[in-house]
């Protein structure tokens, strides 16, 4: 089981579980780059909580080929990439200050069970479907029985404050061993999973799609465009 979940963790290894389905999603988003340079002879594309890293799952020729630019938006600043692919902004992706349509194509992927409450994950889809012509956006799926963040098979299942005290005893994936209560409750807070209902919910005009694995949905996916 450690092994396994370690497989799906391990994104910097371009061999890995992880890495191949990331590259998997490139299916749901090719056609959404490919509609917008027929349309405008480029593809403009606002990424909320990415990094420039990420696109590596597409072919640079094929970025480069369809006039590719993204701009990233994150809270805190990044470090300049140096390549002029990209444009780095800092911002709140609930509350952009951006034109509606802006942007050929918003995009996320596992950035909306990060962003909160409830009524935080409705103004970040919202902004989502606003800024955008089109959008892509991917989440971790709640019925998915290892929770991707704490590494732990059906962790996120349990109490709040049991996750807590686990928390408090010793690391978890990527969260590291709480120092006290008050910490060990905001990690356990930063990463809430949706279901298939709530997501739909989120984005109501988008097609959904299922990322399954081992024959179970382990992320879901909406896109419209």
């Amino acid at each position: 089981m450690v092994g396994f979940i370690r497989a799906l963790q391990d994104y910097d290894n371009p061999n890995s579980l992880a890495s191949k389905m990331r590259r998997g999603r490139a299916r749901f988003i090719r056609p959404l780059i490919e509609r917008a340079f027929a349309e405008s002879g480029a593809c403009r594309i606002l990424d909320l909580g990415g990094r420039p890293e990420y696109w590596r799952i597409f072919e640079r020729e094929f970025l480069e080929a369809h006039r590719v630019h993204v701009t990233t938006v994150n809270l805190e600043d990044q470090a300049e990439s140096g390549d002029p692919m990209f444009a780095q902004v800092r911002g709140d992706a609930c509350a952009l200050d951006i034109d509606d349509g802006a942007f050929d194509l918003t995009h996320s992927n596992s950035v909306l069970e990060h962003v909160g409450t409830w009524g935080d994950m409705e103004r970040f889809a919202g902004e989502m479907r606003r800024t955008g012509k089109r959008y892509y956006a991917q989440t971790p799926y709640f019925w998915f029985p290892i929770e991707p963040h704490f590494s732990a098979p059906f962790f996120h299942w349990l109490p709040e404050s049991t996750r807590a005290r686990l928390l408090l005893k010793r690391a978890h994936g990527f969260m590291t061993k709480a120092a006290d209560m008050g910490e060990a409750m905001r990690a356990v807070q930063h990463a809430q999973l949706v279901s298939r209902a709530q997501f739909q919910a989120l984005f109501p005009d988008a097609e959904h799609r299922s990322e399954r694995f081992a024959g179970l949905t382990k992320s879901l996916v909406a896109y419209r465009g």
